[in-house]
């Protein structure tokens, strides 16, 4: 089945070109030039993986990425113009899967865009697991559910596969490189911070103290571990 992709982008021209990257790529592509279009086709029909522009009329590409993550996990990619690593952490914090900083070369997007579906179908396959509980946390594989003190907590894909080595390999330290390889299943490794942030936004969901963790911790200079008493 040929998967659907919804570039999202007020500027026609780069939305054009950007879809006829993917159709010669074998993708089949809806096109929206703002985000409420955006989240009207989403309603309408299945989108596979979202392509979307920060800066836009009418409702950004942040607000229409958090509205989404409100009822779906489908992999979002944000479009920016913007290089600055705040914007790069923001857009992450507000539940992005990755970031392609423009201008971008079409052999760039499609890496990305490849790697972003391969790992929500490695999400939708992954083999269920028991439920695991460490203190207040309890990881449901079979129903891929979390849940802290009782509360489901909602979790992007990357989130929930970050979380899910931590559950399989409690007290285990993991460096940044280690956990990308694993959940992201990419050779090649950048530090970019990217491993941080996503932490960052875990912890935010499953600690009653973000800042001081009594769950994911960090073991400084090394990595991090999901720490089991």
């Amino acid at each position: 089945m040929t998967n659907k992709i919804l570039v999202v982008d007020d500027d026609k021209a780069i939305a054009d070109s950007t879809a006829i990257y993917l159709n010669n790529d074998g993708y089949e592509v809806r096109i929206a030039p703002d985000g409420i279009t955006a989240l009207d086709i989403l309603q309408r029909d299945t989108i596979n993986l979202v392509l979307m522009d920060i800066m836009m009329p009418k409702l950004d590409g942040i607000k229409t990425m958090e509205r989404i993550r409100k009822t779906s996990n489908i992999p979002i990619i944000l479009l920016t113009a913007k290089s600055e690593e705040s914007d790069k952490v923001y857009g992450l914090l507000s539940g992005a899967d990755d970031y392609i900083t423009k201008p971008f070369s079409p052999t760039e997007l499609l890496a990305r865009v490849k790697s972003a579906l391969r790992r929500s179908i490695v999400f939708n396959q992954t083999p269920a697991m028991g439920e695991i509980i460490i203190g207040s946390l309890a990881f449901d594989g079979l129903n891929k559910k979390v849940t802290v003190d009782g509360e489901q907590v909602k979790l992007t894909n990357l989130e929930y596969r970050i979380l899910e080595l931590f559950c399989k390999h409690p007290n285990r330290i993991f460096s940044a490189e280690e956990i990308y390889r694993a959940v992201w299943n990419e050779d090649v490794f950048v530090n970019d911070n990217t491993i941080a942030v996503h932490i960052r936004r875990i912890r935010e969901k499953i600690e009653i103290d973000p800042k001081n963790p009594k769950l994911l911790k960090v073991v400084y200079g090394i990595g991090y571990k999901l720490e089991k008493l």
